[in-house]
């Protein structure tokens, strides 16, 4: 296990939509175990692998006690709305308030390959969903307003 660097943006890991986990390697436990280390610090909340530099669909989490992870999430679910801050691990210094769904269930395996379901309200219901964007190839910037996403991408050239 090793705590893992994490990519920031604009590194172009974090904007390839990440391949689905076809088979329980050696090397797919260890990135579980990597993930899970690395999100466990104060502050952390969830850890996709591309955060890591690993195009692979699982991510990490730490959110209220809650500590676990998911291989090849997908939302099956969201409903209502919440708006509140949202930050990024690999956008670190900054804080935008996004609209998110208020709940999501997102559902995928675990390393014995069975079906995993998770869902959540409020911040670990954002978490889901964040972590999933990151999947697909997106970061929380680009659910911004036009402006505010400008000037996200000038401070990360300018200070990262």
């Amino acid at each position: 296990m090793a705590i893992r660097e994490i990519r920031v943006v604009p590194d172009p890991v974090l904007r390839t939509p990440c391949d689905e986990i076809k088979e329980i390697t050696p090397a797919v436990r260890r990135l579980v175990e990597d993930l899970v280390q690395t999100v466990d610090d104060p502050g952390r909340a969830g850890l996709s692998a591309n955060q890591i530099g690993v195009n692979l669909r699982a991510f990490s989490y730490n959110i209220d006690g809650k500590i676990g992870y998911i291989l090849n999430p997908v939302i099956e679910e969201k409903s209502g709305e919440q708006y509140g801050d949202e930050g990024c691990l690999s956008v670190p210094g900054l804080w935008y308030k996004t609209r998110r769904a208020d709940y999501a269930r997102v559902r995928g395996i675990d390393l014995d390959g069975k079906q995993v379901v998770l869902e959540g309200h409020g911040l670990f219901g954002r978490m889901l969903q964040h972590e999933c964007d990151h999947l697909d190839g997106h970061v929380y910037l680009d659910r911004l307003e036009k402006e505010e996403r400008r000037e996200a991408m000038r401070y990360m050239r300018n200070h990262h």
